[in-house]
């Protein structure tokens, strides 16, 4: 009787939920692996039905969703999508969420409030996740709420190399939206050649979503393109605000960018009028082409979140992604 032989080499294979076809693509073919075929639709309750069509046993699995909206759907479709992985006993599974729903609820401001970033995290733990992937999240501290590796990645190379490519000619300042994002405006700033820092001293509701009271810019912004940065635009009404009091300080111009793009009612409208030259931002979530509008710029994220994929499944470093700044 012949000796059953054993493969050692691991196998890649990436997947898809219908959240954002389009990157899970573009990643998928700067990987040269194409997705695994997949069935996936809702019953007539809107149950969700997941199926892969081909053999995922043993497998290096990566499954990518975006969490945009409707979010609880997309979020309920990666779980399964993990669930029928683990199932089929794909060797070690990889979440990639470029965009990590429910992140703003990462602590509680008042009583009797849920923190439903950790809640995220144990779920997916539970559906079967070995590692998650995520760009740019909310807080640091969701790292911690995953028990497991988790790879944080910055799109802030991408945007600030973009930003300084374009104006770099010109006095810049770096604004942080508020006093809790230094930290990231000093990375700007550094990769800005140093440029000024300033922020937006804001007073905001807690018990109303999306909504500020106050602005006032702390810091020299006078006739200097600011570059407003934040990990986010939601509705949009809090950087339109930041942008207004830059210009009313006497700063020659904003340029906004931010990782994410929520773009929520009214935010579209909002940007449209606003006093910024430009909004920079990624593809980690789908603009829907009536979103799209004259001053709205689109970066890949694709390449970073491929490369990422490339260090995980060949046991590499993704720290050395960004040299040493993870």
């Amino acid at each position: 009787m012949k000796g059953i032989q054993k493969t050692t080499e691991k196998n890649l294979m990436v997947f898809s939920g219908r959240a954002h076809p389009t990157l899970a693509t573009e990643v998928s073919d700067i990987l040269g692996t194409p997705l695994v075929p997949t069935s996936a639709y809702e019953f007539a309750n809107s149950e969700i039905y997941v199926r892969y069509e081909e053999s995922v046993r043993g497998c290096d699995a990566f499954v990518l969703q975006s969490h945009t909206a409707p979010i609880n759907e997309w979020i309920m479709e990666h779980l399964i999508m993990v669930d029928a992985l683990k199932r089929a006993s794909a060797k070690r599974i990889t979440v990639v969420m470029p965009f990590y729903g429910y992140a703003r609820q990462d602590k509680k401001h008042r009583g009797r409030e849920p923190i439903s970033a950790r809640l995220i995290a144990d779920l997916f733990k539970t559906a079967g996740a070995d590692r998650l992937i995520c760009v740019d999240l909310h807080a640091d501290q969701i790292q911690g709420f995953f028990d497991g590796p988790v790879d944080h990645l910055m799109a802030l190379p991408l945007l600030a190399d973009y930003v300084k490519g374009k104006y770099g000619g010109q006095a810049l300042a770096v604004v942080s939206p508020d006093a809790g994002r230094i930290k990231v405006a000093e990375r700007w700033s550094a990769r800005l050649g140093g440029a000024p820092l300033a922020f937006i001293h804001k007073s905001r509701r807690t018990d109303r979503p999306n909504e500020t009271v106050a602005n006032r810019v702390v810091g020299d912004v006078k006739d200097r393109m600011c570059v407003l940065v934040d990990d986010m635009i939601d509705t949009g009404g809090t950087i339109v605000k930041a942008a207004d009091a830059l210009m009313e300080e006497g700063a020659a111009g904003v340029i906004i960018a931010a990782t994410h793009a929520l773009l929520s009612d009214p935010a579209v409208e909002r940007l449209k009028n606003s006093p910024a030259t430009e909004i920079v931002i990624t593809n980690t979530l789908p603009i829907e082409p009536e979103k799209e509008f004259d001053k709205l710029t689109t970066l890949s994220i694709a390449p970073l979140v491929a490369r990422a994929i490339r260090e995980v499944f060949e046991d590499g470093s993704v720290t050395s992604m960004f040299d040493g700044h993870a």
